[in-house]
């Protein structure tokens, strides 16, 4: 009998053990102890797949690359083998000791944590200046830089920054380069001037020799604060080529290529106060050189006819950011709230266009009623003064319409209040004369409404005992629930990749989710079995046409694609219009 529950406890140890061995998720270093100028990959390794990966908040490091994903999967022997791996590239930020703390992942609904590890960021290390080590030579060749057109402007004033990448004759770059820290521009207005992609090379000089560059990105700014403000870095990740030590049978050197990543660095900007001396009271914050304007559609109409009144500023400046004079009439014009239209564009050299409030005025009485001249201030950058410009003064003539106690046209101008002769058929429009009616109610009592709301209760006892027992037969039916949430997920992450078309990295990652739990929707089969020649296989078994089934392979390459090389705006709202198109037809097409 012992001897039987010695066997009985052996075996329950060992397929425990057993169970923990199926999922491993783990982490690995590139080192533990590294220099603050140098690099720590960190790679979250798994040989299950899982969803909703949530890596820890790095602290002490900033992230420069990744997250870089590879997917491992192969039959040897007829055992099955998988890997799944979450990579990121981090740079330290001081010396010190950090723990990178624990990632999580939800592998066939249970949660898997990593264990933190501890590591030691050191003081710089040496680097060997080697002119034969494809490293070196990458970093000394290809540089990226800010240039800023104004160090010292005025709040509000324009300024143009300039990123430029130069490379030398002794590399070249062959492959597209790759963004991994964007320039946020927090105290800022800031709008980037795009090239579309189309980059053209010119040759200059780069402190004293002879470079090549490109423009990668020219960005307009206007400063919302004073003093000093800070420029943070653009960042890319840049596949460099370099001549290398072997040569071919021919005896020319063969080339080796190099991923550097190289930073414009953070600039600093002190930026003046406008000044407090001659400063208008009417100013508003318009900074620039700007004409100003206020004109009508009409001078002469009718009582009760509407007008537009334009107040426009044109000129070149920060157009968009100020606020425009606002108007006071004569108490006898009705004024509505008013239309803003802007007509503005922007380059290098800043803001420039037209801005205007269209207001809708209707007058109340007969007469002539004047529009005082408006003003509008503004400070001159290029001259250090403000200036202020008048409008002309703007006589509206109403020829018919009420008139005042003294029957004749009178203008409104000192806020007197008069006597108001109206019409006699200002209120021809109200009836005097009423037709009243006698309204005859039945009793609501033994009527039809009281039976019903006594006989309904009774009628509907059924109904919710009918529809107690399909829901409990819904919630018993485990899998029919878990391919309804799966078909939740794929519309959830559907959504999520159509919000985040800006962004390449998550629009992806977002849609490839989706393609995952519609399958899982609609094959029965798990993340694991995803092979695309099985996914094809199970889907020419469910009767999908082979054009919708190379669309989705087509998807997921796509997808898989998409984390190492670029892609553009419309590529990725292409990719997303088929992934639409698709799975509308195969849901058409299974059975």
């Amino acid at each position: 009998m012992k001897l039987k529950h010695f066997i009985y406890v052996l075996f329950f140890i060992v397929s425990c053990n057993m169970l923990h061995a199926q999922v491993q998720f783990e982490v690995k270093l590139s080192k533990k102890r590294l220099g603050i100028n140098e690099r720590l990959r960190v790679d979250f390794e798994m040989n299950h797949d899982g969803d909703n990966f949530s890596p820890p908040d790095f602290q002490g490091f900033r992230v420069v690359g990744g997250p870089n994903q590879a997917i491992s999967n192969s039959y040897i022997n007829g055992k099955r083998s998988y890997s799944k791996t979450y990579s990121y590239f981090l740079s330290p930020q001081s010396r010190g000791k950090y723990t990178i703390g624990q990632a999580t992942i939800e592998i066939e609904g249970q949660i898997y944590k990593t264990t933190p590890i501890q590591v030691e960021v050191t003081s710089a290390v040496d680097k060997p200046k080697d002119g034969n080590n494809a490293e070196y030579v990458a970093s000394e060749n290809v540089h990226l830089v800010a240039e800023i057109s104004n160090t010292s402007p005025y709040l509000n004033e324009a300024i143009t920054v300039v990123y430029k990448m130069y490379v030398s004759h002794n590399v070249s770059i062959t492959s597209s380069w790759r963004e991994i820290d964007t320039p946020k521009y927090a105290d800022f207005w800031s709008q980037n001037i795009d090239n579309q992609g189309n980059f053209k090379i010119y040759e200059g000089k780069y402190q004293g020799e002879d470079y090549r560059y490109v423009i990668l990105r020219t960005t307009v700014l206007y400063p919302q604060k004073t003093g000093k403000l800070n420029i943070e870095p653009l960042t890319l990740d840049v596949p460099i080529d370099v001549q290398g030590n072997r040569r071919d049978i021919f005896g020319r050197r063969l080339m080796t290529r190099v991923n550097k990543t190289i930073s414009a660095g953070n600039r600093t900007i002190d930026v003046k106060p406008l000044p407090v001396e001659g400063r208008p009271d009417n100013f508003t914050g318009a900074v620039g050189s700007f004409e100003f304007d206020v004109i009508t559609n009409k001078t002469t109409l009718d009582a009760d006819e509407a007008l537009q009144l334009s107040v426009k500023v044109s000129g070149k400046g920060n157009i968009k950011l100020f606020d425009l004079p606002g108007i006071k009439l004569p108490n006898s014009l009705e004024m509505y709230e008013p239309e803003r239209k802007e007509n503005v564009r922007t380059n290098r050299a800043g803001m420039s266009g037209e801005v205007k409030e269209v207001y809708t005025v209707i007058p109340q009485l007969k007469g002539n009623f004047p529009i005082r001249p408006i003003t509008f201030s503004y400070f001159n950058p290029k001259t250090e003064k403000y200036s202020t410009i008048s409008s002309e003064e703007i006589i509206l003539n109403v020829e018919n319409g009420p008139v005042t106690s003294e029957g004749t046209s009178t203008t409104v101008n000192n806020g007197n209040k008069k006597a108001v002769v109206l019409s006699k058929d200002q209120f021809k429009y109200i009836k005097l004369d009423s037709n009243l009616e006698t309204v005859t109610q039945e009793s609501y009592f033994k009527s039809t409404l009281f039976w019903m709301l006594i006989g309904a209760p009774l009628l509907l006892i059924p109904l919710f005992i009918i529809g107690g027992k399909k829901r409990k037969e819904r919630l018993a039916d485990i899998q029919r629930n878990k391919l309804r949430k799966a078909d939740r997920l794929a519309k959830k992450y559907l959504s999520e990749a159509k919000k985040n078309l800006a962004d390449k990295a998550t629009f992806y990652e977002a849609l490839e989710r989706a393609l995952h739990n519609y399958l899982k929707a609609k094959l029965n089969i798990e993340t694991s079995e995803m092979a695309k020649d099985r996914i094809a296989v199970l889907l020419e078994e469910r009767n999908v046409s082979g054009a919708n089934i190379d669309q989705f392979k087509g998807l997921l390459k796509s997808c898989e694609f998409a984390r190492y090389t670029p892609a553009s705006n419309v590529t990725i709202q292409q990719d997303y219009n088929k992934a639409v198109e698709t799975i509308t037809a195969i849901d058409k097409q299974i059975q």
